[in-house]
């Protein structure tokens, strides 16, 4: 079934009126960026109809589903919310999905790095950014559980989940960036967000309970830092 384009800009502006300002999510910063950005061109044509609804949604990748979904919107938003990005922040995103999240970070920072294990999902994501005309992300494929190069970022964050928290990581943010990870196992996890307060000093806050799918390529029975 196709959806007309007022359909859609009408969905999106009840996803933000119904959705995340009930959510808590008031940051008009946040909010801006989500009106402006149409997340219905970041599903495959079958998911259009649901794209700004609470759901997550896979994401198909040349017909194939890639076993990977989208975040709902409140998570993404929160996340973009919670990560208290300066228009002079870089952020690191570890894996990129269908490449909203980076979109919408994107509109509240100078420059996204996102790295995405899966080479197809990757693709996919940068065919998504070259077309919403999206030029400050930077799509890597690789691992990036451990961070990536030796460049330190203002803020970091992991769309997947992760059984502990990389205690490594802490130490590519700079001082006074912020990480922002979910962390447990099966339907136990949290919703954390370290800030490096100086060289050796983090502070570590937990934000919510909440549930998501591990990051792709984390196995929590053999995964190591």
């Amino acid at each position: 079934m196709s959806i007309s384009p007022s359909q859609l800009e009408k969905a999106r502006f009840n996803m933000i009126e119904q959705q995340i300002r009930p959510a808590g999510i008031l940051d008009e910063k946040v909010l801006n960026a989500l009106m402006g950005l149409s997340r219905d061109a970041f599903v495959t044509d079958k998911y259009k109809s649901v794209a700004y609804t609470d759901t997550e949604i896979p994401i198909d990748v040349e017909g194939t589903q890639a076993h990977e979904t989208m975040l709902v919107p409140r998570l993404e938003a929160r996340f973009a919310e919670a990560l208290q990005l300066k228009p002079t922040d870089t952020v690191l995103e570890i894996g990129t999905g269908s490449g909203f999240q980076a979109a919408l970070l994107s509109r509240l920072c100078t420059q996204v790095t996102s790295i995405e294990i899966d080479p197809a999902i990757a693709a996919f994501a940068k065919s998504n950014l070259e077309r919403n005309h999206i030029a400050n992300v930077n799509v890597k494929v690789g691992d990036g559980r451990n961070g990536w190069g030796s460049v330190e970022y203002n803020a970091i964050v992991f769309t997947g989940s992760l059984p502990t928290l990389p205690d490594a990581l802490k130490y590519k943010l700079t001082e006074g960036g912020r990480l922002l990870i979910v962390v447990g196992t099966g339907t136990v996890m949290s919703l954390i967000r370290i800030t490096r307060q100086s060289a050796s000093h983090f502070v570590e806050e937990f934000l919510e309970e909440t549930v998501i799918k591990p990051l792709n390529g984390a196995v929590a029975s053999r995964f190591k830092f």
